[in-house]
């Protein structure tokens, strides 16, 4: 149950209906969108969600998915029905379009499992393809019955044509005498008229051609004759012409007869396309509002994070402005929010927020929250909002809202969901507050579902003594004295009057005589919940700020876990080729000092023999002396701001900006680095033997990074959420690089990619430019980006 009627027009759902009335390709599909109807059928409505969501992810990976031909044939039921009647060649022909739309739909259903929802509403389809594809032999491309339909219409066409050829042949003939003999306008040619090749003749000529008037023109100074030579031929063709369309109209009810014998099947194939164009419809918004499926439980629940008012999003995100999410979460314990604030502080946005997502979702709409929010189902949703005054029923505002109001009491129950703006405005605060105070008991009493947004004090004190019901705030920025939209629950807030009032410039001795009137007590408390208000501001700011240095401090421990891991990976290489090369040198000494030994006890220790295996160790040891060159030493060349510089072991040149100590700014093209001097060698100097066997020690391998870098990104077939990461790791090469050009490859289909990359572009600073690539070479379907 939905209550008041006109609950659509309250909460903005007759423009969510609207946008998904363009975002039809049919009359089909819009029919479906005016069928919607809100649901508490928990089965029902998740059938329809699925649905959405999977065409929205055929639509962001960007699918081959069929083309879709779109014919609405409900007038052409009730001719189908009817024994010997046909429907015309350009109808059928459009149905029979639609119908191999709905048949490739099945076939690629048919084909995945990654759609188990669409791929069961197809599963359903019963039509045959030997039907259809009977249907599609009959037309030619040109959407026309063919000429071998049947051998009549074949021999039929046939004379047509050599009737008409004579025909033509003989009025050529005649026509260029006519010409000849100067009774043709000038400029004129053969024409058609009822049917019949006529030739134009000057009236004051029309009695020396011999023929029948046909027509003649507007001014009467030209007359179209048939000539007496062509009549019987062209009475001919006429005789065919009829033929013709009596042999087409008998294949057309064969056609129709056919249809007929599969009607219940064709009438749920045009449901199906139906069904997919407003599916598609709901999937589209949705990826205009970034929507998604979040957890549904078949109980009243209402946890949501990062809610956004969809319309007021597609405002924002029109003028490049974000909109401020809110995070709503009522449970059993707590299932009513009252919500207090300044004016124009959000309330009433967040209470329509409430009410038009709920609506939304159970009538099978994705919606623009967090996927971790868990969103309920309620039976009935009740509203009152805005001024209700009505003077056909001698209504004011303020009984206005009585009467919804004792709707509430008289209908809610626990799987209600109650919306009130200003609850108690209206009448004199002192009785309006009780009453708004007796009607919230009451409601809370009935444990039904709800949010209120009110100013009255003694409300807020009810919410924080009262189970079932909490209190919440708009947040308001108290030194530029402006609301921030942002919903806080657990404290009331302060409706600031008096600090609007100062911002908007009364008078001060006014604003004095209002604090006196007010009294000392409550501009105390509101001047309590000013300062409460502004010391949460700080502690989030606070907050804010230790997130950021916690987040630089783990990432700075990651990179030195990493780095210790990469060290210790080397060390353990180094030790073990060291003692491999030292065990194999320990073999080879021994076998030298055992060849030694027993060649001077073989020569009896002879002099000569003796100083010749002493100059054989002697070289020995020479071999295993570690060389001097193996060890690196940079040379030592004392460098200065301005200097050409390069890292050790790399090519790219860079410019000193600064030194301090042993830290160097150096800057690489577009990118700053800071470093160390022993990182650093002139780029004039050479460093013999070093930088050969350390092409690796310090930061990136450029050399292997211009090897190896392509200009060109393919994305396409890849979901939107994989595409962030990879072109952003692509543009940190390319301005690592010096690149001047790039090309993202990213194809056309619905465009989803194509968005995601250019928004990711222009938030960079380094690009001066993104355009479409020349229709030749690929158009919208790749976008160039030119680098600074």
């Amino acid at each position: 149950m939905i209550f008041p009627k006109d609950f659509e027009a309250k909460i903005g759902f007759d423009q969510i209906t609207a946008k998904l009335t363009s975002n039809c390709s049919s009359s089909l599909g819009v029919k479906r969108v005016g069928e919607i109807r809100f649901s508490s059928n928990f089965i029902f409505i998740r059938k329809l969600l699925d649905q959405a969501n999977e065409f929205k992810q055929i639509l962001q990976s960007q699918e081959k998915f069929p083309s879709l031909h779109f014919f609405d044939p409900i007038e052409s039921y009730p001719i189908i029905l009817i024994e010997d009647t046909f429907i015309e060649e350009d109808s059928l022909r459009e149905m029979v379009l639609s119908l191999k739309s709905v048949l490739a739909c099945k076939a690629f259903f048919s084909t995945t499992e990654n759609y188990p929802q669409l791929s069961l509403l197809s599963s359903a389809i019963q039509l045959q393809l030997s039907v259809v594809n009977q249907l599609d032999a009959t037309f030619d491309d040109a959407g026309k019955i063919k000429d071998n339909a049947s051998s009549e219409l074949q021999r039929i066409r046939k004379r047509l044509k050599e009737e008409e050829g004579k025909v033509r042949k003989l009025t050529d003939q005649l026509f260029r005498q006519a010409i000849g003999s100067g009774w043709v306008p000038e400029g004129a040619s053969l024409t058609i008229r009822d049917g019949r090749m006529v030739i134009p003749v000057l009236a004051e000529h029309k009695r020396k051609l011999k023929g029948f008037i046909v027509d003649e023109s507007a001014t009467g100074q030209t007359i179209y004759m048939e000539p007496t030579e062509v009549l019987e031929a062209n009475n001919e063709i006429r005789d065919l012409l009829h033929a013709q369309r009596r042999e087409v109209v008998k294949i057309l009810k064969e056609l129709t007869r056919l249809l007929r014998y599969n009607l219940e099947d064709v009438k749920y194939a045009f449901s199906f396309l139906a069904t997919l164009d407003f599916v598609k419809a709901k999937a589209k918004f949705a990826l205009e509002l970034n929507a998604c499926l979040p957890k549904l439980v078949d109980t009243a629940d209402l946890n949501w994070m990062q809610a956004r008012h969809p319309l007021l999003y597609l405002t924002l995100l029109q003028v490049g402005k974000n909109i401020v999410p809110l995070d709503i979460d009522l449970s059993h314990q707590s299932q009513f929010l009252l919500v207090s604030g300044p004016n124009a502080g959000g309330k009433s946005v967040c209470l329509k927020t409430v009410g038009l997502i709920q609506y939304m979702i159970q009538c099978g709409l994705l919606v623009p929250l967090d996927e971790r929010s868990t969103i309920g189902i309620f039976d009935r949703i009740f509203l009152d909002i805005g001024d209700q005054q009505s003077m056909e029923n001698d209504l004011s505002t303020y009984s206005s809202h009585l009467k919804n109001m004792n709707h509430f009491l008289a209908n809610a129950n626990s799987k209600t969901l109650v919306l009130m703006d200003e609850l108690g405005a209206g009448t004199d605060p002192n009785f309006g507050g009780g009453i708004a105070e007796a009607i919230l008991a009451s409601l809370l009493e009935r444990k039904v579902w709800g949010i209120a947004t009110t100013h009255y004090y003694n409300l807020k004190l009810f919410a924080e003594k009262a189970s079932g019901i909490k209190n919440g705030s708009m947040q308001f920025d108290t030194k530029n004295l402006e609301p921030l939209f942002k919903l806080e629950i657990g404290k009331p807030g302060s409706s600031f009057a008096l600090e609007i009032a100062r911002k908007i410039g009364l008078p001060r001795i006014t604003i004095q005589q209002a604090e006196t009137l007010i009294g000392k007590d409550l501009i105390g408390l509101e001047a309590l919940m000013k300062s409460v208000a502004e010391e949460k501001l700080a502690l989030e700011k606070k907050q804010r700020e230790w997130a950021g240095k916690e987040n630089q401090l783990n990432q700075s421990l990651k990179r030195y876990e990493a780095l210790a891991t990469e060290l210790e990976a080397k060390k353990k290489e180094i030790i073990n080729k060291a003692k491999i090369e030292a065990s194999s040198l320990l073999k080879e000494t021994n076998r030298e000092i055992e060849k030694t030994i027993r060649h001077i006890q073989e020569n009896k220790a002879e002099k000569k023999e003796t100083r010749k295996v002493r100059a054989g160790l002697t070289d020995l040891a020479k071999k295993i002396e570690p060389e001097q060159n193996s060890i690196p030493v940079p040379m030592e060349v004392k460098l200065e701001v301005g200097d050409k510089v390069r890292m050790i072991g790399q090519e790219v040149t860079g410019t000193i900006l600064s030194i301090k100590g042993n830290s160097v700014v150096v800057q690489f093209g577009i990118i700053q680095s800071h470093l160390k001097l022993a990182q650093l060698v002139r780029s004039d100097l050479v460093v013999p033997n070093y930088e050969v066997k350390n092409k690796r020690v310090f930061g990136v391998d450029i050399l292997s990074k211009q090897a190896t870098f392509i200009p060109t990104l393919d994305i396409r077939g890849k979901r939107a959420e994989e595409v962030s990461a990879m072109l952003e790791e692509f543009m940190d090469n390319a301005i690592l690089l010096s690149q001047a050009e790039l090309k993202i490859l990213h194809g056309k289909g619905e465009g989803v990619l194509r968005k995601v990359v250019r928004e990711q572009l222009r938030r960079n600073k380094s690009v001066v430019s993104v355009k479409d690539e020349h229709v030749e070479r690929g158009g919208d379907g790749i976008t160039v980006v030119v680098l600074k």
